[in-house]
């Protein structure tokens, strides 16, 4: 991990591992999270401070805190721009690339591989709604009291995965999958409100999203039955909803998402970086 404050040079050796970075030039960002595509941080300021990361300033908090997410192919570096006063400083923070598992499956129905006219557009509708949900970046820091698991139940599905039907590639799985019988419960897995409810999405079936502040969202994907309704603000460990196998899954289980602003992010890393506090 290279980071550039002013003239100060900082190696870290990265991994993957969760960490925290003190900078020593003005004693700040100080940062602590995953530093890899996927990962989420979470940065502190100084007094007076304010960051920007593609030419966007970013939420703080009352404690001058800060996040930073990273896709799936973030390149291996990126830059926030540190503002004291009139005075500006370029930070370079390098992101560690990761492997992610490509199944390649031959003999699909074309059907399956390319949707009718009539799906497309409903398809297109779907994903209107979930991205006017996310797009709200609100000053709450619900984040800020940690994340638990959703669910309980083995994981089949993973972050980053990508299939390639009758070589036609497939967008990568985002998510965690929990398997569970239908009717499980889902519960939130930090506090939040809800942005988003939908009983029938096309691909995701029953739809949640819950915003947990600053840009961060959860998204729950297939459920049977939710439980809440948009607007309602949720407790951590809330039960809002209930596994399920709707929309395009082959069997019960919970799709959980998350997303930082346009970045999708892992919730495994997530919850690594911003455990809940017992």
């Amino acid at each position: 991990m290279l980071f550039y404050h002013k003239s100060l040079r900082l190696l870290i050796a990265l991994f993957g591992f969760i960490f925290t970075v003190n900078i020593t030039a003005s004693e700040t960002p100080k940062f602590i999270g995953s530093f890899q595509q996927g990962g989420l941080v979470l940065g502190h300021l100084a007094e007076g401070e304010t960051v920007s990361y593609k030419g966007k300033f970013l939420t703080l908090n009352n404690k001058r805190q800060f996040l930073l997410g990273f896709g799936r192919n973030e390149p291996s570096t990126v830059e926030i721009t540190i503002y004291d006063k009139s005075v500006a400083n370029n930070i370079v923070l390098k992101v560690a690339a990761r492997e992610y598992a490509i199944q390649k499956i031959e003999g699909v129905p074309q059907k399956t591989v390319t949707p009718s006219k009539e799906d497309s557009t409903r398809i297109q509708q779907d994903t209107a709604l979930v991205r006017k949900a996310r797009d709200l970046i609100s000053d709450q820091d619900d984040f800020t009291a940690g994340f638990i698991q959703p669910a309980k139940g083995p994981i089949t599905g993973v972050y980053g995965s990508q299939r390639f039907y009758n070589a036609v590639p497939k967008s990568p799985h985002y998510g965690v999958d929990y398997a569970a019988p239908t009717g499980a419960p889902v519960k939130a897995p930090a506090a939040g409100i809800i942005t988003l409810v939908h009983d029938d999405m096309f691909y995701s079936g029953g739809t949640l999203i819950l915003d947990h502040g600053h840009g961060l969202s959860s998204t729950f994907l297939h459920l049977s039955e939710i439980l809440v309704q948009q607007g309602q603000r949720v407790p951590l460990g809330m039960v809002i909803a209930k596994i399920g196998a709707s929309g395009r899954a082959t069997g019960p289980h919970l799709d959980w998402r998350m997303n930082w602003l346009g970045q999708r992010i892992d919730p495994q890393l997530v919850l690594e970086t911003l455990p809940a506090v017992d």
